[in-house]
């Protein structure tokens, strides 16, 4: 069955709703960037990275054992990340261990897990 989206039967503008969303419409740059941002997001390895990385600084060989993959395609995973600023590493010796950026990788997973649940207890 397909979903029905309901449509305007009408072609009145309401301008000044329009004008309002407008003036508070972030410019092209930023809204592109955002949806940079959540297509990094869009891969369930990554998603599995930052969930372990919330528990814990890990290491590549760490994560790799956890995800039961290889540190290659780890380490790919992981370079995208850092690239989108969601993940820092810093050295400890030979080891380097990867931690999240900052706590607003957290309430984004946050707040994408929770309406997930919501989802699942409608």
């Amino acid at each position: 069955m397909k979903d029905i989206i309901n449509k305007c039967e009408c072609s009145f503008i309401h301008e000044e709703v329009v004008g309002k969303v407008k003036n508070k419409m972030p410019e092209d740059e930023k809204l592109y960037d955002l949806a940079e941002l959540f297509k990094v997001f869009g891969d369930t390895t990554r998603i599995k990275i930052l969930y372990a990385l919330f528990e814990e600084e890990m290491c590549v060989c760490d994560i790799a054992d956890l995800l039961n993959m290889t540190q290659s395609a780890i380490s790919h995973q992981l370079r995208v990340l850092k690239q989108a600023r969601l993940v820092k590493f810093r050295k400890e010796g030979k080891i380097v261990y990867y931690s999240l950026d900052d706590n607003h990788i957290n309430q984004i997973f946050n707040c994408g897990l929770c309406h997930i649940e919501e989802t699942y207890n409608r």
